[in-house]
């Protein structure tokens, strides 16, 4: 059944959620690893090991987030529902930074894949005219066509992990060295220490992808079960997989004199361990394996800017939804779930970065900063929204806890909160682009936070709440849910909603077409048009049940009066919610309910959920 206005659907399941997971958080060490290894030198391969144990540690605090507000927005959304909107609005506008230098690194990556890939190298500034492109290309595919991540997970996921074991493999047996790892390595002296702690907030660059996998718990059949699991097994298998390509490429590239996987291979360097490699080896196996992973990083790199404008445009509408950026936002779209206007802000300021830093002398190590001071101040408000929640809301159902709690309080999330603010200072410190671009991009965001409450009439700390959450709806149970079935745009939405209720409680949906029978024909008149059309809208509601694991049993009737027969069934079947819609002709004929959703309002033996679409959504009947 086609749904009319889009929803986050629940469809991911473990192993898509594990494969978008693995593919999101190691995509990044194709732009990261060089940048780390210039900084950290030998020492490259445990900046990256202590990075990967701090991530996973935050991964605990985002798990039971995630499992107990199944919701999009990630981190900006426990923060909103810990402490108020003004400081979810901050931490979402970091998280877009992130985001936007994501798809910014990842474009301009990706030509130097592919030159790689044909046994050459491309120069500034054709890198960044083809890195815009291929923003502007991924955004016009974004717009034209929607894309599902589950979908191309798996597939991606496989090559990204069958690329860097190739890598792990051939290069412990061909190049892996201990001299080499330590040669030219003092620690003090090569790297310094400043050289080591601006080398510290440059490995979270390393570790992109939690957020947008904590942006998918709305869309997960289980987020209590399969998002911890998939968080953690993903996030163990990168850590192991970095450190161990880390070695590799140190032992490629030793750091005597500085590495040149730092310098000559700085934008492409799994495409410089793969030429090291293709020196040791015949040219009918070296040649095909530098190809292979120049095309794989590119994909794998175009994969994770898509999925970036993804994430960007489902905080966006987490934002929009409750009054944090302008409602058009908040709207969701049938070609693009979500609203076009994030697609085109994500890939316009995307642009602009790669555009505007271009002119800088190091452009890459700027944005690698700036990511990290949003990054870090995101991941420590996250874990302390995850300390506030067991203390503010301490019934809240949480299907995942994090672990070694003393009393109320999450030891782990204090913990992680403690050294990523730590090492955020050390960002802010010894970095330009975290100390002044972060905070100017944060006084931006405060500005058009200003502008959109002061439109709205709402207070800068006032809680907005979004237009499909219902107030004590969320805690109730229900096992068996009535929808009436009406032909037209309202009624399609009715039974989406229903499956979707009955699917978040494993309840049944019970679908009732009711047959109007005008008065002059005897209740038992031969209407063959009309029980056809009852017949095929069961059969489409059925369907659409089967398609998200949900019971839908359907029943036809026939009744002078649709809102009696309705009540009638409610009582007889034992019905514990009815669904309704209320179409915005009534509101223009100065009523808000039809005749029927208001019998049904008076009479109903159970409760009754109303969804009032706005003047411009929907112009069927609905159920009256």
């Amino acid at each position: 059944m086609a749904r009319k206005l889009p929803r986050l659907q629940r469809v991911l399941d473990a192993p898509a959620l594990f494969s978008i997971a693995y593919g999101e958080i190691a995509s990044s060490i194709y732009f990261a690893l060089g940048i780390i290894a210039l900084h950290a030198l030998g020492f490259a391969p445990a900046v990256l090991f202590a990075a990967g144990l701090l991530f996973l540690l935050v991964s605990l605090s985002y798990a039971e987030g995630t499992a107990a507000i199944r919701e999009t927005g990630g981190a900006a959304t426990f923060v909103r529902i810990a402490f108020n909107d003004f400081w979810g609005f901050v931490t979402g506008w970091v998280l877009f930074l992130d985001y936007l230098i994501v798809i910014a690194l990842s474009a301009l990556f990706v030509p130097h894949y592919v030159a790689g890939a044909f046994f050459t190298k491309v120069h500034r500034p054709w890198d960044v005219v083809i890195g815009c492109f291929v923003i502007a290309g991924i955004a016009v595919v974004r717009l034209v066509h929607r894309t599902r991540l589950h979908r191309w997970a798996l597939v991606v996921a496989l090559v990204d992990l069958g690329t860097q074991l190739l890598i792990v493999g051939l290069g412990f047996a061909l190049l892996f060295s201990p001299d080499a790892l330590r040669a030219g390595t003092s620690l003090g002296t090569s790297p310094t220490w400043h050289s080591l702690f601006f080398a510290i907030p440059l490995a979270m660059l390393a570790y992109t992808g939690l957020e947008t996998v904590a942006n998918l718990a709305e869309e997960t059949r289980r987020p209590g079960r399969d998002l911890p699991r998939s968080l953690f097994g993903a996030i163990g298998l990168v850590v192991v997989l970095y450190v161990a390509i880390a070695i590799v490429a140190i032992s490629a590239f030793p750091a005597e004199h500085g590495t040149l996987l730092g310098s000559n291979w700085l934008r492409a360097p799994l495409v410089g361990v793969a030429a090291e490699i293709r020196t040791q080896v015949p040219s009918w196996i070296g040649d095909p394996l530098q190809v292979f992973v120049g095309l794989s990083g590119a994909l794998i790199l175009l994969t994770a800017a898509t999925t970036s404008i993804s994430g960007f445009g489902r905080l966006a509408y987490s934002l929009g939804e409750h009054g944090q950026l302008p409602r058009k936002f908040g709207m969701l779209r049938q070609r693009t779930l979500v609203a076009p206007q994030s697609i085109v802000a994500a890939a316009g300021i995307a642009i602009l970065l790669l555009a505007g830093t271009a002119i800088l002398a190091h452009p890459v190590f700027f944005l690698a900063s700036l990511f990290s001071f949003g990054v870090l101040l995101a991941f420590t408000a996250a874990q302390l929204a995850v300390i506030r929640l067991r203390f503010s809301e301490p019934d809240r159902r949480r299907p995942y806890r994090v672990p070694l709690t003393v009393g109320r309080v999450p030891i782990p999330s204090v913990v992680g909160a403690v050294l990523t603010f730590a090492v955020w200072i050390i960002a802010l410190a010894t970095h330009a682009g975290a100390r002044y671009a972060g905070p100017a991009w944060l006084a931006i965001g405060l500005v058009v936070y200003v502008v959109v409450r002061r439109a709205r009439g709402e207070g800068l700390l006032a809680r907005v709440v979004s237009a499909d959450e219902h107030r004590g709806l969320a805690e109730a149970e229900f096992s068996k849910i009535l929808v009436p079935m009406k032909l037209g745009e309202i009624g399609e939405e009715m039974i989406a909603t229903a499956v979707k209720l009955a699917q978040d409680r494993g309840a049944s949906v019970e679908a009732l077409h009711v047959i109007r029978v005008p008065l002059e024909l005897p209740l038992d008149a031969e209407l063959m048009e009309e029980e056809e059309r009852a017949e095929a809208s069961i059969a489409e509601a059925k369907l659409l049940g089967a398609d998200h694991g949900v019971l839908v049993e359907g029943r036809t009737v026939r009744a002078r009066a649709i809102g009696q027969a309705i009540v009638q069934e409610a009582a007889e079947q034992g019905a514990d919610l009815i669904v309704l819609g209320s179409s915005p002709r009534w509101r223009r004929q100065s009523r808000f309910f039809s005749p029927t959703v208001d019998y049904v309002l008076k009479k109903a033996p159970s409760e009754v959920l109303i969804v009032a679409f706005p003047q411009g959504v929907l112009e069927g009947d609905g159920a009256g």
